[in-house]
């Protein structure tokens, strides 16, 4: 099917003069028509450049206005908008330029070292200020291009913790799709605000809240990083009605004086993703009778594809609540047939708002898209009243003396005790066991390996008890927030060796 589908345009002709985006830092606002206006003049500089068809634009810059303008500028001409990650290391960013090899790339000053030692010969875009364009030569062209609903519209590239990065390809169809089906699931409507302090060169910035409630005619207010305290000031400045974080996100806000002292009377509901969320967490929003759920999602599928009324989390504490209205999930055991009632599996999922292919990847690409369903690599179960809960990583879990741990579980019992400010638990090799399970934590008070083992007997049977704790003052993190475990397994094997006997 060929078809205009350029809906920002559309958009913009209902609520020209309605406020459409601010910048935090800066105050600047800018209405759906000044985003109009910016979008086309940034289009025909890329097309006077020679930006056809397909070809990929990418930006490195801290969350930016500068992301709508490349994003609405790539609808408009069928380019390819490609977001990269500033907080890679110079050789990761090195392999995803020339995996995608831009035509044009932004970049704040801020990272154009990160680019030096990168042989590109690629057009650079100095995003300096808010008015960066107004450098650019202002020449009109005359453009047409048919786009298809599957043509690419953007490549997010994920992963790189275990491996390569991936890209995946998000079409025009995948991304409005996943807007329209967060918007009727999620009941957002043209009132709503929300505050994108994730980075907008994950799938959580650019995908959860801002695109969609772009296409319904609500406002995204965006900061260039992530303050705690800052951002409850900026919740509750802006009136923000709804908003994600990740959990270490929220782990800082309910510290901070500012979140003990808010009401947040115009919230609506705050939603956590990128990574399950410790009940602690769940407990501070309840104290306060604040609305908290959690979501689940990954790059390649929406992201979004749940959902669950605030008020159902109080016994489905954990759940990230039923399929939303436009996309199916299936939960399989390792033999291929559909789970039972809470029996654990691999979560599928599927719909209009699914990735197409990784980029310069078929084979991965044919290893996770199979008779039309994503395979995760996610283990979830479905209660009898259908409600869905992640367990873990597939790859994560542990199998001792023939027993599965779920590590979220022994997770999740460690960090309800709050002298445990936070824990991560994995596999390592055992000759006797095969593995055995092993915890990281971070201590508020101190404690003893003996008080530890003693609280997790408590609750967990004996073979998911850790044998061993490791106490660090930080867990080390990804670029989103999420624990990185690869880095922990890569210690502990350095610690078992010398230390575990």
């Amino acid at each position: 099917m060929q078809s205009d589908i350029n809906w920002f345009k559309n958009r913009v002709s209902l609520t020209p003069e309605d406020t459409a985006v601010i910048d935090s830092n800066s105050n600047d606002i800018w209405t759906y028509e000044q985003l109009h206006q910016r979008a086309k003049y940034l289009a025909n500089y890329f097309v006077a450049s020679g930006v056809q068809k397909g070809d990929r634009v990418a930006l490195l810059a801290p969350n930016h206005i500068s992301y709508f303008d490349f994003f609405f500028a790539s609808m408009q001409i069928g380019a390819i908008f490609v977001p990269l990650n500033w907080r890679l290391a110079e050789a990761e960013l090195n392999y995803i330029i020339h995996d995608c090899n831009p035509k044009i790339i932004g970049i704040d000053p801020l990272f154009q070292e990160k680019l030096n030692s990168i042989k590109i010969s690629t057009d650079l875009i100095i995003i300096d200020n808010n008015r960066y364009m107004d450098n650019l030569p202002s020449d009109y062209f005359s453009y047409e291009v048919m786009i298809k609903e599957d043509d690419p519209l953007t490549i997010i590239y994920t992963g790189g913790t275990t491996g390569r990065p991936k890209g995946a390809v998000l079409s025009h169809r995948s991304i409005l799709w996943n807007a329209l089906n967060t918007i009727t699931s999620w009941n957002l409507n043209n009132d709503d605000t929300t505050l994108t302090c994730l980075p907008m060169f994950h799938t959580g910035g650019l995908n959860v809240y801002t695109l969609p409630l772009l296409l319904i005619g609500g406002k995204v207010v965006i900061a260039s990083e992530f303050k705690a305290e800052k951002a409850v000031e900026d919740l509750i400045k802006y009136k923000c009605t709804v908003v994600l974080f990740v959990p270490t996100m929220y782990h800082m806000m309910i510290q901070t004086d500012a979140f003990k002292q808010s009401t947040f009377p115009d919230m609506k509901v705050f939603v956590s993703g990128g990574a399950p969320c410790p009940h602690k967490i769940y407990d501070a929003f309840a104290e306060k009778g604040i609305a908290f759920k959690e979501g689940y999602g990954l790059t390649e599928a929406g992201p979004n594809n749940f959902y669950i009324d605030p008020k159902d989390t109080v016994y489905k504490l954990g759940s990230v609540g039923k399929p939303m209205l436009f996309n199916d999930i299936k939960i399989i055991t390792d033999d291929g047939e559909t789970a039972k009632s809470d029996d654990v599996g691999e979560l599928l999922l599927r719909g209009n708002h699914a990735f197409e292919f990784y980029w310069n990847k078929p084979k991965q690409t044919e290893e996770t898209i199979i008779d039309g369903w994503i395979h995760t690599g996610d283990l979830a179960r479905q209660d009898k009243d259908g409600y869905v809960y992640i367990v873990g990583r597939k790859k994560d879990m542990i199998i001792t003396g023939g027993e599965n741990v779920y590590p979220l579980e022994v997770e999740h019992w460690l960090e309800s005790d709050y002298d445990i400010d936070e824990a991560a638990v994995i596999g390592l090799p055992d000759d006797k066991w095969g593995e055995i399970v092993v915890a990281f934590v971070v201590l508020k008070k101190e404690m003893t390996e003996s008080e530890l083992k003693s609280y997790c007997k408590k609750k967990l049977t004996r073979y998911k008890v850790p044998k061993k704790f490791y106490f660090l003052n930080e867990l080390p993190k990804t670029h989103v927030g999420k624990i990185n475990k690869q880095i922990l397994k890569d210690r502990g094997l350095v610690y078992k060796d010398s230390t575990l006997s």
